[in-house]
This record gives structure tokens, sequence and C-alpha cells, in this order.
């Protein structure tokens, strides 16, 4: 679990999840994040940065392979010539992966949940292991959109069980 991460679920009003961020010391940041529980494309949104991430990931291994396939010269640089190429590589590599939690977060999410700190290796693993209880509350989305729809519209004999 990430140590400088921390999450609170608040309020679920009007089919609005709000999470509310928290530093590693439980001092509310005063950043949220809003899930709209009727977005049924939310599960596949979730589904989808979960493969991206292991895309991301066989993309950097695989940049990292041709770097060092490549001759390695010293230059007057701290960093090797290689090395300086893995390391912009690795700053790319943190920009997909940025990128692609914001894909679920929303625009500027995965900064609130870095809450200041720098991207860093296990960023992605730590976001997810943080938002698992508002994975579970996304999780009830098409149970609660089949509720909301049975509790305005009512069933009648005909319509039985449609929705099931």
């Amino acid at each position: 679990m990430a140590k400088n991460l921390n999450i609170n679920l608040g309020d679920n009003t009007d089919s609005i999840l709000i999470v509310n961020i928290h530093d590693k010391d439980g001092n509310d940041t005063g950043e949220t994040l809003q899930f709209d529980l009727e977005d049924i494309e939310l599960p596949l949104k979730y589904h989808q940065i979960i493969e991206e991430d292991k895309r991301n990931r066989n993309w950097l291994k695989n940049q990292f392979v041709i770097i060092d396939r490549k001759k390695d010269v010293k230059g007057k640089k701290m960093l090797s010539k290689n090395e300086e190429e893995k390391m912009l590589k690795m700053k790319e590599f943190y920009e997909r992966e940025m990128n692609t939690i914001d894909s679920f977060l929303g625009k500027g999410g995965c900064k609130k949940m870095l809450n200041g700190r720098k991207p860093y290796w296990e960023m992605f693993s730590d976001i997810i292991e943080d938002l698992k209880p508002v994975i579970k509350e996304l999780d009830l989305t098409m149970s609660f959109i089949e509720n909301k729809i049975k509790n305005k519209y009512g069933q009648s004999s005909k319509e039985e069980n449609v929705l099931e």
C-alpha cells in the first residue's frame, strides 16, 4: 500500500460518489475525485487501465532491451549515453502511466492521488490498492442502475424480471 495515500469515501449524493483524498497522516488535502455511479463505462475504463499498465510496462522493457543492445559511450556527464536514454524512457513511462490513471480518475486525478509526490515505479499499483474501496462501490454500478430504473418505472405483471 502507498505510504502517502489514504482515501476516505465521501457522501454519495445524486449518483455521484465523492472520494476525499487524505495525506499519509490522514489529513484532508481538500482534493476530491468524483465518480458518476450511473456511468456504465466505469468498469470498462477500470479494466482498460489495468491492461494499459501492462502495455506500458512491456513498452518500457522493450525500450530497455533496445538501449542495452546499443554501444554505450561514457560522456562528460555523470551518466553514460545509454543510462541517460534509459532515464528519458523512464520519464516517458511515468507520463504514460499518469495518462493511463487519468483516463479513469479524470484529468489531474493522478496528481491529486500523488499529493505532491513525483511519479515512482509502484505508483500504479499503490493507487489501485488505495482505490479498492471505490472499486467495490463501482462494482455495484449495474445493480444500482437496475434498481433505479425499477424504482422509477415500476414493474407491471408483463414486465417482471425484464432487467434480470
